[in-house]
């Protein structure tokens, strides 16, 4: 339920009680028969017509039904994997981080979007995955990282190394 102001011609105001269905998306419009302006020549009040705008939340977006939440994790977690905390619309729930995980990797929460307006299921939220790079690195911090780079490079195929062989390719 929510309070509309409302202001007609006559410049007389009043507030309606309307009643806000679960679903509704920006600029939806709700109809209040019989709530507009009265009549001309003392016929029965039109429509009322209210337009809806739904805020930003600070952590959700929502695409229709869908929400949608950028997930910040540690590069450490990232790579090991693990269980993390995510939050929804109805709490926090844990989800499986595989290991090697990248930046941007979507993962669905079936159930834990938004409700439908036409119909009563919910959508689904949509986890994106953000990897955090460390930043202000200590000295036995940069030596771990340089010693991990070194030992990776040895290691096998990467990304990196594939991107550097295309361009390569391309650039001679």
């Amino acid at each position: 339920m929510s309070t509309v102001p409302w202001a007609g011609k006559q410049g007389a105001t009043r507030e309606l009680v309307v009643k806000v269905p679960a679903g509704v998306d920006d600029d939806s419009r709700l109809k209040l028969r019989g709530e507009g302006e009265a009549g001309q020549r003392g016929g029965p009040p039109g429509d009322l017509y209210v337009v809806l705008h739904v805020a930003t939340h600070p952590i959700f977006v929502r695409d229709g039904a869908h929400i949608v939440c950028d997930l910040p994790v540690t590069v450490v977690r990232a790579s090991l994997g693990g269980k993390v905390d995510v939050p929804t619309l109805d709490g926090l729930v844990k989800m499986t981080v595989p290991a090697g995980a990248q930046t941007g990797r979507l993962f669905r929460l079936r159930g834990r979007g938004a409700l439908s307006l036409r119909g009563h299921r919910k959508g689904d939220q949509i986890v994106r995955l953000v990897v955090e790079t460390p930043e202000n690195l200590n000295k036995q911090q940069k030596e771990l990282l340089r010693e991990f780079e070194n030992i990776s490079e040895n290691g096998g195929r990467s990304m990196v190394a594939e991107f550097a062989d295309k361009v390569r390719e391309i650039f001679g």
